[in-house]
């Protein structure tokens, strides 16, 4: 990929629309951009004052140099180093549609501008300082968001709460890491700032902060990433039911005929603060059907792999032999696992005593009118989400890279800290704190490897 060329492309989402925009980046981006919009006002685009929209004709520069009009619209400047990546920056506005978008784009890319690559404005602000890489991270997650969670999540990480937390503890240990190489090449001279009862506490302090940065990725994932959910239980307890109702659209089969659900059936649904990734599974009992024992091991394999397994019981009737093999193949997880005691808006007949007793988490519902869902909701946020935090002023992790680098660092700061009460060398020491600079620097994208920033831009859209 060529870094300091001139790119383009459609920043506006595909189809009709009112107006479309194109995007511009690179040294070349005011010469390309003039020589396709015309401002009606007489002067040249360059001699426009930056960050004010100019009316103009946009000229066809693939028909010919002279070219003629082919759409009328607006024109932004943006001058380096002040624009979202840090280049000279032109956005044109047009109409909407999509012949004449790809009209546009076409003649900008006539008159010099290279087609850009999926997150290749974003990658540019990275490369430019305009922006972390946890910091573009956030902002990939913010387009995607499908919740106003994971849009305050976003936003948190965006304005650079992350940023400033492990900034923090970085500066912290090179300060100290700067002591003890003091104290290591001028032993005599005592210009170490710290004893190494200061060092002790100044690492323990520093640790303290990691882990507990670290510890908040359960409720970043449980907003951003979700949980991985079984739905489980006996044949015709209502697992398909509840699976439709917190789907939003009867997306399973449900009929009356035991071992209707035979595949695994998956959705993503937002349930209160919590993302689930949710999978229907076949209804668990003894068969000799070959298709339905095939379901059956996929559930049991499916049950195992989740994060949280919701039980569904029919409460309107006794306890079955299937139901008790099923409380008991739960009791010998440590997954956590929430009784759902189904038809609540029937008589119950189950022993309800024994389900509450076996299960630490119950909750009576009814999948046919939603009642009891809220209490769900309820529930499984106080399972994954810490509710002291503020995402919209606290520094949140959500991303799984980010989390792996803080562990290694916590787990280098851990090492150290053990090291330093044992009374090893310093220089060994040192070795274990740089460990864990690396590992924030690599959080932050300071010395990240290419192929990791590949990955991360490849997953945005084109025009971002």
């Amino acid at each position: 990929m060529k870094i300091f060329d001139t790119i383009a492309a459609v920043s506006t989402p595909r189809g009709k629309g009112g107006v479309a925009v194109i995007r511009i980046s690179g040294a070349e981006a005011l010469e390309i951009a003039s020589r396709v919009f015309l401002p009606r006002c007489g002067k040249s685009l360059s001699e426009i004052e930056p960050s004010r929209a100019v009316y103009g004709d946009i000229i066809d520069y693939s028909a010919t140099e002279s070219g003629e009009p082919i759409d009328d619209g607006l024109a932004v400047t943006f001058r380096a180093p002040r624009s979202f990546t840090g280049e000279d920056t032109v956005e044109i506005s047009c109409h909407g549609g999509a012949l004449i978008t790809k009209c546009v784009l076409s003649s900008v890319l006539s008159a010099g501008a290279r087609a850009a690559e999926a997150g290749e404005f974003t990658r540019r602000a990275f490369l430019n300082g305009k922006m972390r890489l946890n910091e573009a991270e956030a902002l990939g997650d913010l387009l995607d968001a499908e919740s106003t969670e994971q849009i305050r999540l976003a936003r948190g990480g965006m304005k650079g709460l992350l940023t400033e937390k492990t900034s923090s503890i970085y500066d912290g240990l090179c300060a100290m890491l700067s002591s003890i190489y003091a104290r290591i090449d001028f032993p005599d001279e005592d210009l170490s700032e710290m004893t190494e009862g200061e060092m002790r506490e100044t690492l323990e302090a520093l640790l303290g902060r990691t882990e507990a940065l670290a510890s908040t990725y359960r409720t970043g994932k449980a907003i951003n990433d979700g949980i991985r959910t079984a739905i489980c239980g006996r044949t015709n307890a209502g697992k398909s039911s509840v699976y439709n109702r917190l789907a939003g659209e009867d997306a399973a089969i449900v009929t009356d005929i035991e071992g209707t659900t035979r595949d695994l059936l998956r959705e993503t649904v937002t349930l209160g603060k919590t993302l689930l990734r949710i999978c229907d599974t076949a209804g668990l009992r003894a068969t000799d059907n070959t298709v339905e024992s095939i379901g059956i091991e996929r559930a049991i394999a499916e049950i195992e792999a989740s994060e949280l397994i919701l039980a569904v019981f029919d409460r309107s009737k006794e306890l079955s032999a299937d139901d008790m093999s099923l409380i008991h193949r739960l009791s010998a997880l440590d997954t956590p696992v929430i009784a759902l005691l189904n038809k609540s808006d029937l008589a119950p007949t189950a022993d309800e005593a024994l389900l509450r007793n076996s299960f630490k988490h119950t909750v009576e519902i009814s999948a046919k009118d939603g009642e009891g869902f809220d209490r769900l909701a309820s529930l499984i946020d106080s399972l994954f989400i810490d509710g002291d935090i503020d995402l919209s002023k606290d520094a949140v992790v959500a991303d799984a890279r980010q989390f792996a680098a803080l562990r290694k660092a916590a787990d280098s700061l851990r090492s150290a800290l053990t090291a330093l009460c044992d009374g090893v060398s310093l220089d060994l020491i040192c070795i274990d704190v740089e460990v864990a600079m690396q590992a924030l620097s690599d959080l932050e994208g300071r010395d990240i490897s290419e192929e990791i920033v590949s990955e991360i831009f490849s997953k945005f859209c084109v025009g971002k």
